[in-house]
């Protein structure tokens, strides 16, 4: 049983991305995919996959690396709202990563979008992550 699934998400993207694999596999949850296909329109990673073999499903991410460098695209993977402390943010207080080159991760009444979506809907929420 793990008490923080995104931050093992999070963990298990990092790990895959060190280790140099092409493919990583997470369990999966709605709350997961969607965050996967964040990382996806943002062209972050290369592709994924929802499998729904066993009980929970499993989700395949095609991690992208740099071709001339052969590093990660993602440079850093930060969890900010944790079980044991969360962090709630209003419209006028969403975080700007890396002054606009990152992305923050919200989870919001209108669903789980990135800061700069939220700043057009017009929605504070939960600050799950930064990535950049």
């Amino acid at each position: 049983m793990v008490t923080d699934p995104i931050a093992d998400f999070l963990t298990r993207i990092r790990n895959a991305q060190m280790a140099g694999h092409k493919v990583v596999e997470i369990p999966a949850s709605n709350m997961k995919k969607r965050i996967t296909e964040i990382l996806y329109d943002q062209g972050y990673i290369l592709k994924y996959k929802f499998d729904d073999e066993g009980v929970q499903g499993v989700i395949k991410i095609a991690l992208k690396y740099d071709p001339q460098t052969r590093k990660p695209v993602i440079r850093e993977l930060k969890r900010i709202s944790k079980p044991g402390l969360r962090k709630y943010v209003k419209t006028n207080e969403l975080p700007r990563v890396i002054n606009g080159l990152g992305i923050a991760i919200v989870s919001t009444s209108k669903g789980v979008l990135t800061n700069k979506q939220a700043k057009v809907e017009n929605v504070g929420g939960e600050v799950l992550c930064y990535i950049s």
